[in-house]
């Protein structure tokens, strides 16, 4: 029975999806699902990708969280289109919340969209929202074993970007291996390692991007 309605649930979330997938189509909007665990960077991330990309394109967000408004806070300071979503709860976006708040965001004047789920490593990968793709986050200081640990969110997404990499003199983690092990997962996902406290790497995350929404 539990198998049967998780199925129910995330058939009705995929038809949601569809139905965004073809808004954001018609506006002309490429989507991006940010996922990662708290506290991993996706924040930092964001004001980092908005203030390298913000001459050549024009980015709108919606930030995802269970509570709060901070991560949203962040975002309307650099100018952007910003919409929080608050889960009450949910450990996920799902693509009817993505559904509800579309008219708060101006989709016919953007060129990139990008969806800050909330931090988790589990649900996100599962839930569709009508993005084009699913891209994560792992900080170094989660350890190298996060791959094996948690396969979905690495085989979904067609980016990894590897943060906090100005950390690794201190820790005990091996970053080859988190290479080797999402690359088994997920053959085909590009791989950044950089710093958002540094700036390190983070031209190269950049220009990848733009070749995305050429």
């Amino acid at each position: 029975m539990k198998l049967k309605v998780a199925s129910k649930i995330l058939d009705a979330n995929d038809r949601i999806a569809q139905d965004n997938r073809r808004i954001f189509s018609d506006a002309g909007v490429f989507v991006i699902n940010l996922m990662s665990s708290p506290g991993a960077g996706k924040t930092s991330l964001l004001e980092k990708t908005i203030a390298g990309l913000k001459k050549s394109l024009d980015i709108g967000v919606i930030e995802g969280d269970i509570t709060g408004t901070d991560d949203a806070e962040r975002i309307n300071r650099l100018g952007v289109p910003v919409v929080q979503i608050n889960t009450g709860g949910a450990c996920h976006l799902d693509a009817n919340m993505i559904n509800v708040v579309l008219p708060d965001l101006p989709l016919d004047e953007l060129d990139l969209l990008v969806i800050e789920n909330v931090g988790n490593l589990v649900c996100p990968a599962e839930f569709k929202v009508g993005e084009d793709v699913k891209i994560m986050i792992l900080s170094i200081a989660e350890g190298h074993d996060k791959p094996l640990k948690y396969p979905l969110m690495f085989q979904e997404s067609t980016a990894l970007i590897i943060n906090k990499i100005d950390l690794r003199p201190f820790l005990d983690v091996d970053v080859d291996k988190i290479r080797k092990d999402a690359l088994s997962l997920n053959p085909s996902i590009k791989i950044f390692e950089l710093s958002c406290k540094t700036g390190e790497g983070v031209d190269q995350w950049i220009a990848w991007l733009q070749t995305l929404n050429s």
